[in-house]
C-alpha cells in the first residue's frame, strides 16, 4: 500500500488512507442502494436475515439522515419489552456507512433472535455482541468481493477489508496495550501527557511490529479516542478484536456447511445469553475455542485477502 501511494514506509495516518482512485464507478453508494446490497447479501445468507433486514429498514428503525450538527458513527439499542431495535447512524453515502449499517443491523438481528428468550437470557457479554455485528459485515464484504464487476472495484473492497483487520488486529491491540500499561503505572504516581504519550508510542510499536515509518507514530492518541474515557467500560478494545476474530471463524464455517449453518448460527445466537462463550461455541457449531484450529481458520481468510491484494497490486506498485 506504500508503494501504491508513492511512499517507502507508512506512517499511522497513511494506514487507512484511501488508494488512488481507480474504480470508474465511483464511490459513491446511496442509502437506498446501501439497503438492497444488504439485503440481497444476507438473504444469501437466510431469509429469515435477509427478511429481519427488510422489517427493520421499512418500519424505520434506522435514523441515518446526515443532516448539520449529527455525530458520525452508529450504534444499535434494544427495547426488549416492545421486542424491537433503534440504529442510530450518519449515512454518508460511502462504503463504510454500507458496512457500518449492516454492523448495526447484525447488532439488532442478534437482540430479535433472543426476543422470546426470559429477560434475564437476552443479556450478553461485549465480545458476543460484537461477533454477531462483525459477522453480518462478513455476509456483506464476501457478496460484495464476489460480485465486484473488475479487479479495481475488488481492491477497493480488499483495501476496505484489510483496513478493518488492521483496526482490530494492531491499532486496537496496541489499545489494550496502553490501557493494561496505564493500570500498571499509575499506582506509582500521576501520569503526565508526556508519560501517555511515551506509553502509546511503545504500545503501537509493539502491537505494529515496528512496521511503520520512524517517527510516523502518533503519541497522542490517547487524547482523542473516546473508549478511553469510558470510565464505566475499562478494556473497551479486545472484545472488537475477539469478535472480529469469532466472526470470521464462524464465517468460514458457514463456507465449509453451506445452508445447514444458518440454523447452526441463530443456535449460537441464543446461547449466548444463556453460555459462556466457550460453551455456546461448542454446543451450537461444535467447536473447542481453546484450541488453536478456530482461530487459524479466522486468520486464514486475512491471509487469503493479504495474497489477493498483493496479487491484484503487483503489476502497479511503483518500483
Amino acid at each position: 500500500k506504500a508503494n501504491l501511494i508513492g511512499l517507502d514506509q507508512l506512517s499511522w495516518w497513511d494506514v487507512t488512507a484511501p488508494l488512488p482512485a481507480t474504480s470508474s464507478g465511483g464511490d459513491t453508494i446511496t442509502y437506498d442502494d446501501a439497503c438492497e446490497q444488504i439485503f440481497s447479501a444476507f438473504e444469501e445468507f437466510t431469509s429469515t436475515f435477509g427478511g429481519f433486514a427488510r422489517m427493520a429498514v421499512g418500519d424505520r428503525w434506522i435514523e441515518a439522515e446526515d443532516r448539520k450538527g449529527k455525530r458520525q458513527g452508529g450504534f444499535c439499542t434494544g427495547f426488549p419489552g416492545k421486542q424491537v431495535s433503534r440504529i442510530f447512524m450518519t449515512y454518508t453515502n460511502t462504503a463504510d456507512s454500507m458496512s457500518t449499517l449492516a454492523h448495526e443491523l447484525g447488532h439488532a438481528y442478534h437482540s430479535h433472535v433472543l426476543r422470546d428468550q426470559p429477560m434475564f437470557l437476552q443479556d450478553y457479554p461485549m465480545n458476543l455482541a460484537e461477533t454477531a455485528s462483525t459477522f453480518a459485515e462478513a455476509v456483506l464484504g464476501n457478496r460484495r468481493l464476489r460480485t465486484a464487476p473488475g479487479s479495481d472495484d475488488r481492491l477497493q473492497i480488499l483495501d476496505g477489508m484489510l483496513g478493518d483487520a488492521v483496526v482490530y488486529l494492531m491499532n486496537i491491540h496496541c489499545r489494550f496495550i496502553f490501557e493494561d500499561r496505564i493500570n500498571q503505572e499509575r499506582p506509582n504516581g500521576e501520569l503526565s501527557p508526556d508519560q501517555f504519550s511515551e506509553l502509546m508510542v511503545e504500545a503501537q510499536k509493539l502491537a505494529f511490529a515496528n512496521c511503520l515509518a520512524d517517527g510516523g507514530w502518533n503519541g497522542r492518541f490517547w487524547a482523542s479516542k473516546l473508549h478511553f474515557y469510558m470510565s464505566v467500560l475499562p478494556f473497551y478494545n479486545f472484545p472488537y478484536t475477539f469478535g472480529y476474530l469469532l466472526s470470521l471463524g464462524l464465517f468460514a464455517l458457514a463456507g465449509e456447511r453451506g445452508t445447514a449453518f444458518a440454523e447452526q448460527y441463530d443456535n449460537f445466537l441464543l446461547a449466548t445469553g444463556a453460555y459462556d462463550t466457550e460453551q455456546a461455541v461448542q454446543q451450537t457449531v461444535g467447536y473447542d475455542l481453546t484450541t488453536p484450529d478456530f482461530w487459524h481458520k479466522s486468520l486464514d481468510i486475512v491471509e487469503q485477502r493479504v495474497k489477493e491484494f498483493l496479487a491484484l497490486t503487483d503489476g502497479r506498485v511503483s518500483a
